[in-house]
Formats: structure tokens, C-alpha cells, sequence
């Protein structure tokens, strides 16, 4: 007997103090409140146990309420493994909802002769149980209950991500199976092998596995956080202390004083127990009952922190207008419940007049209504315009309001009244009682937090239409952009159609005039003396120059429509350079300017364009004559080296300057410096070499410094450009 009461003690205490410290961790807290739960049920299956040990009478109901308890139990935890740790939902697994089921079938039917007929006392502390057909029912719930918590423990040890959670699982897991086993042998498979219940005594000490895995998971892994729920377990459990001594030692002392009323030590135990517990979670069922008899009684009620929760909700989560008075209006709808609510903003410089609401009779008040609430209502009226309070000399604004079902105005407007962006209109409540005092406040408050709401909202629309008209302005600019740039590709394209037909025009008198030049030279029209001889030549020379200039203009053109076409054939670079170089030797000299030419006597034959080649060359000796002034000095090199032959024109001089290089060999580009020089020149004669030189798979050679000289010319690899044969 003393140590039966011993095991309910310790734990019936124990579990409900684990109980109450889970709880007041966070009693908002499902998996908080789940766990909670089981130990209830643990507690109260505890003390079943004891009950049914000990009675002398009503052992059959005491039986029945081991089992309730035992179910009570599993369902409990079956409940909390689910949810632990992250929330899993309980109520989408098909297996989790069969388990359910059975468990409120077996509560509803363990009373019923169908689960337990009848219980036989055969001793002090012994008895047999008689058992229906429901009770194979049990067993094989019991059976599925510990293989459905393995399986669901299993899932949730893979699932989380953690180490500590990890650990959390493991440790409840192992607290559980330890619990379920030992109870399980004691409480169903020893009474149902040897038809007695006197192990059963032992089943509540095995919830010290489960009770203890949880303590050592509060000190090893922290489990919950201890110094969070102190001081709120400590008024629990004081609570439930209390209450159950007052009951137990008052009102049970008074009752046998006075009455003679004599009850076991176990029923006394039960009924204070379960006033403790009633007294502790009285608060929750009363504020349930409240819940329930407002809506019966007081159905205009409502908790106005709700209402402001809901309302800061929105305000958090909308941002735009539209949306924003809608949700505005339903939650005002719901909560003070009128026949419906209609907020209307004013038109600003970027928004219209928008007249929002919930869905009804009276949602749309136009812009006429508006109107005439502007017209009749004074600005010293304009805050919160309760109709049936008007004096009055306002009938006519009375009536108006009336006809269209408005009990309350409000305006939405700044602190200081100065601002007014718009209204809110409420109809009469679905009750047909008038507007409270709370009902006003509730109102003045919600109109402030609207006005903020509004502003913020049309401050955000202001952006985004400004946005708006910013990417159209961007897109229309861009459109006459694209417009322009078409025309002037039409443009460029009838320039190149006028160069081309200009030059194919030119050429061919300038073919004319170079060859009777030729002719008049070499004497058949008689014979010339020195100085006529002069003048031809530079006359030649400039001819040939024209024709070089004719040929840029051409190959430019076919550049671009893609007809422009190395034509590649065997020459002899080193014959091609002397002959260029004297062909310039004259005109160097008339520029008192020293021409010479350094290249090997022997120089392989290679495979090139000549005349576009034969053009680049003249065009870099040509541009060195004209950009060094007199008394300068113009070497020309050509190297046969192992594996490249390298072409290079070396003056001393104005050269480039450094900011300008990048661009030298542009089309149509020149240098400041060379524009001076040469004010003549297209700068078309670089960027065709380089195209050239490329187009044959060769590389240019600029070396430049400004006032000490330049340094053009083409390197070839000898493996792109020599013949077949000798390669």
C-alpha cells in the first residue's frame, strides 16, 4: 500500500511538473500544448492505476478508467511525435487519421459491456478481468499505435536538419520505446497471459523512462530553455498545489465534520487532483463559455485588440490602394459588423478618386454622394458624424444620410485637421443596435492608422506612376532614336552608293590622264627637257596617288557589302618594296628628306594580294614623307627572319600623340598634329591597310611618340603566306 502510493507520488508529480514546464515555456505553442496533454494523460492514468488497485467498490468503473487513461495516453503521444520537432502536420497522413478513429471509438466504447463486461475480486491486490470482443480490438490498436510512433519517430530523426535536433528526437525516441515496452508488458501482455492485474500496479513507474529521457534532454541538449519558464511553472504548479490542498483538506475535512461523509483515500486523492487541474485552466474555459454566450447574447461583440491586429496585418501587407481599402473594409465589416463599409479617397495629381468597399446593397456610393456629403457636412462637423446624434439643424444632412443607410462618417484627415484625403462611411449594424461608445473610440483610433495608410499607399502609386510615365518617355525617346538611326543608315547607304559610283566614274579618265602622262614621258610625243620632265613626273606621281585614294574609297565600300576580296597571287615583296620606294625617292627628295631601303638581295617569292599589298606599302612611306619635316630621315626594312618576314617604315618624325593612338586606325580618323601637317589627307589609308593586312592573316607594327618619330609596317607568318611547294 505505501509503495503503491509511493509510485503515484512520485510520479504523478514529477510529470505534472514536466507537464507545467513545458507549457509555461509557450503555451501558444502547439507542440507545447500537445506535450502538456500527455502528461495529463499520464498523471490521470497514474492515478487510475492506484484506483483500481485499491478500491473496494466500483472496480469495474475504475478498470474501464485504466483503459481510458491508457488510450488517452497513447493518442497523446502518438499526437506530440507527430508534431515534434518542426510541426508536421498531424491531420494529412492517412495512417495518423486511422489512428485517430480507433481512438475515439475505443474512448466512446470502453464503458460499454462490449470492451470489459465484468472484473472478479480474488484477492487484496489480485482479480480477474473479463473481457468482450472489442478488447482484441484494443490490443491490436495497441500494436499499431507502437509501430506507427516508431515509424513516425524514424521519419522525423531523417527529416531534421540539425545535430541537436538530431539528438532531441533520439532522446525522446529512446525514452518512449524504454516507456512502451516496460508498460506494455505490464499493463497488456502479463494480465492478458496470466488473466490477473497485479503487475499493472507497476505500469505508472515506467513513465519515469520517458519522464527522465525528457529531464536529461532539458540539462544535456537543451530541449526547452529553462530560465524562460521558471517563474511561470513556479505559479502553475503553486496554483495546482493549492487549489488541491484547499479542496483536499477543507472542503473534505468540512464534509465528513459535518456531513459524516466518508471516502476512500483514493477518491479523495482523484477529486483533489482533478480540482487543481480545473482550478488551474478555469481561465481557458471560461474565456471559452464567454466566447460562446457573446455570440448568443451580444452579437454586435468583439475584442477590439483583435480587430487592431487584424487591421496591422493589412496595413503591414498592402501596400497598394485597391487592395488596401478593400481588406480595410473587411476586417471594419467583421468586427463591428454593419451592413457594410465604404471607404472613398480623393482624386490627387496622380490617382482618381477611388470609392472602395465591401460587397452589398450599399457599396457604391458615387461620386455625387460624395459630393453632397462635402456640401452639407461643415468643416467644423468634419471628424466623426454620428447621424442619430445630429442636432437639429442638420435634418437635411439627416435625411440624405439616411436614405443611403449611413450611420457614421468619418473623415480621414491630419492631426491638425488641415489635410483631408477622404472619408469613411459605415452603414447601421446588422443588429439594429446603435453605435457604442467603445464602437467610436475603436473608430477614431482606426481612422488615424487609416489616414497613414491611405498616404503611404498614394505615395507608393505617385512612384510607380511615375515610374510608369518615365519608361514610356524613356521608350518614346528610344523609338525616335531607333527612327533617327534608320535614317541615318539610309543616309550612309547613299553616301557609299555615291562614293561608289563616283569613284567607278573616275576612274577611268584618271586612267586616261595617267597613261598619256606615261606616254609623254617616255618621248613619243617628242622630246622634253628636264624641267618639263619634273613637272611630269609629280604630275604622274599625283595620278597614281589619286588612283590609290580611288581604290581606298572602293575597297571601303565593298567592305561593308561584303564584297571585298583578296585576290592572292605569287609576288616578290622585296622586288614590290624597292619599286615603291623608288617611285617615292624623287618626291623625298624634293622634301629634302633622306629615303632608304634596307632588305635582303635574296627574297622568297610569297603568295599575296600584290596591288592591295603594293598600296599599303606606298601608303606608309608615303604618309612618313609628308609627316617628317625636311632634313628628317625615312628607312624602309624588310627582314626574312626564321619563322615570320617582318615590313616596317621608321621616321623621326611628328608622330602621334598618346591619347590619339588608340583611334589611329579608324575610318575617317586623323590626328590633330597630322590634320596640320596634311590638311588634305581622308584618313582612309590606315584603316585599309590594317583591313588588308588582317584580311591576309598578318598583323600591323605601330610604334609611335610624339615630335620623335613613328614606326609602321605588317609582320606575316611564313607559314600563311608561302608558296606550297617551298613551304
Amino acid at each position: 500500500m505505501i509503495t503503491d502510493l509511493l509510485i503515484l507520488i512520485i510520479c504523478s508529480l514529477a510529470t505534472t511538473i514536466l507537464g507545467l514546464f513545458v507549457f509555461a515555456r509557450n503555451p501558444s505553442l502547439p507542440t507545447n500544448k500537445q506535450f502538456a496533454l500527455l502528461a495529463l494523460s499520464l498523471v490521470a492514468w497514474t492515478v487510475f492505476n492506484y484506483l483500481s488497485d485499491h478500491a473496494n467498490s466500483n472496480v469495474l468503473l475504475y478498470t474501464r478508467l485504466v483503459f481510458f487513461g491508457g488510450i488517452g495516453t497513447i493518442y497523446a503521444l502518438m499526437t506530440f511525435v507527430a508534431n515534434f520537432p518542426n510541426g508536421m502536420a498531424f491531420h494529412k497522413n492517412n495512417y495518423l487519421r486511422l489512428h485517430t478513429a480507433l481512438s475515439a471509438f475505443l474512448l466512446i466504447t470502453i464503458f460499454t459491456p462490449f470492451f470489459i463486461s465484468k472484473v472478479t475480486i480474488t484477492g487484496k491486490t489480485s482479480g480477474t478481468i473479463t473481457t468482450s470482443y472489442l478488447y482484441p480490438l484494443f490490443l491490436v490498436y495497441f500494436v499499431y499505435s507502437l509501430v506507427l510512433i516508431g515509424l513516425v519517430m524514424w521519419k522525423q530523426h531523417v527529416q531534421v536538419k540539425t545535430l541537436q535536433q538530431r539528438q532531441q528526437v533520439l532522446m525522446l525516441s529512446t525514452g518512449i520505446v524504454l516507456y512502451a515496452i516496460f508498460a506494455g508488458i505490464s499493463n497488456v501482455l502479463l494480465p492478458l497471459l496470466s488473466d490477473k492485474w497485479s503487475s499493472t500496479r507497476f505500469g505508472p513507474l515506467f513513465a519515469l523512462f520517458f519522464v527522465g529521457m525528457v529531464a536529461y534532454g532539458i540539462i544535456r541538449h537543451k530541449l526547452f530553455d529553462v530560465r524562460l519558464v521558471v517563474a511561470r511553472v513556479l505559479g502553475y504548479a503553486g496554483s495546482l498545489i493549492f487549489i488541491a490542498v484547499i479542496y483536499g483538506f477543507v472542503v473534505l475535512g468540512i464534509s465528513k465534520l459535518v456531513f459524516g461523509l466518508r471516502l476512500s483515500v483514493g477518491i479523495q486523492i482523484l477529486l483533489s487532483a482533478a480540482t487543481g487541474l480545473a482550478g488551474v485552466y478555469f481561465g481557458r474555459i471560461q474565456k471559452e463559455f464567454d466566447k460562446i454566450t457573446n455570440r448568443l447574447f451580444y452579437r454586435d461583440a468583439y475584442d477590439p485588440q483583435l480587430l487592431f491586429n487584424e487591421l496591422n496585418q493589412v496595413l503591414i501587407s498592402t501596400y497598394k490602394l485597391t487592395p488596401l481599402l478593400t481588406k480595410i473594409s473587411e476586417v471594419i465589416e467583421r468586427n463591428l459588423k454593419p451592413v457594410y463599409v465604404v471607404i472613398g479617397v480623393n482624386n490627387t495629381s496622380t490617382t482618381a478618386r477611388k470609392i472602395m468597399g465591401t460587397k452589398g446593397k450599399y457599396t457604391q456610393l458615387s461620386e455625387v454622394d460624395s459630393a453632397i456629403m462635402h456640401k452639407l457636412i461643415p468643416p467644423t462637423k468634419r471628424e466623426l458624424v454620428v447621424v442619430d446624434e445630429l442636432e437639429s439643424k442638420y435634418d437635411t444632412l439627416k435625411e440624405f444620410l439616411r436614405t443611403k443607410n449611413v450611420a457614421i462618417v468619418a473623415w480621414l484627415s491630419s492631426a491638425n485637421k488641415q489635410e483631408n484625403i477622404g472619408y469613411l462611411t459605415l452603414g447601421s449594424k446588422k443588429s439594429g443596435n446603435p453605435y457604442s461608445e467603445q464602437d467610436l473610440r475603436v473608430i477614431k483610433i482606426v481612422v488615424n492608422e487609416l489616414f497613414v495608410a491611405i498616404q503611404n499607399a498614394l505615395h507608393t502609386e505617385e512612384i510607380e506612376n511615375f515610374n510608369i510615365t518615365l519608361q514610356q518617355k524613356v521608350n518614346e525617346a528610344t523609338r525616335k532614336l531607333r527612327k533617327a538611326n534608320e535614317r541615318l543608315k539610309e543616309l550612309d547607304e547613299t553616301k557609299d552608293d555615291f562614293i561608289t559610283m563616283a569613284s567607278h566614274q573616275l576612274r577611268t579618265p584618271l586612267t586616261s590622264v595617267k597613261g598619256f602622262l606615261s606616254m609623254v614621258i617616255e618621248g613619243d610625243a617628242g622630246k622634253i627637257n628636264k624641267t618639263q620632265r619634273e613637272m611630269l613626273d609629280q604630275a604622274f606621281f599625283s595620278s597614281q596617288r589619286m588612283v590609290y585614294l580611288i581604290a581606298d574609297l572602293l575597297n571601303v565600300s565593298r567592305l561593308k557589302t561584303g564584297k571585298f576580296i583578296i585576290e592572292s597571287t605569287k609576288v616578290n615583296l622585296g622586288e614590290m618594296v624597292e619599286q615603291e620606294t623608288a617611285q617615292l625617292q624623287e618626291t623625298a627628295e624634293m622634301r629634302s628628306l633622306q629615303l632608304s631601303c634596307l632588305r635582303p638581295k635574296n627574297f622568297p617569292d610569297l603568295i599575296l594580294d600584290e596591288t592591295k599589298t603594293r598600296q599599303v606599302i606606298m601608303n606608309f612611306i608615303d604618309n612618313a614623307i609628308y609627316y617628317t619635316p625636311r632634313g628628317g630621315h625615312i628607312q624602309i626594312q624588310l627582314e626574312n627572319l626564321p619563322t615570320y618576314i617582318e615590313f616596317k617604315v621608321v621616321d623621326d618624325g611628328i608622330g602621334v600623340p598618346a591619347s590619339e593612338k588608340p583611334h589611329l586606325f579608324n575610318k575617317f580618323y586623323r590626328a590633330n598634329n597630322a590634320r596640320k601637317a596634311r590638311p588634305d589627307g581622308t584618313g582612309l589609308g590606315l584603316y585599309m591597310a590594317k583591313k588588308v593586312i588582317i584580311a591576309q592573316g598578318g598583323a600591323i607594327v605601330f610604334e609611335s611618340k610624339e615630335g620623335k618619330g613613328s614606326t609602321f609596317g605588317f609582320i606575316f607568318h611564313k607559314s600563311k603566306i608561302q608558296i606550297p611547294d617551298e613551304a
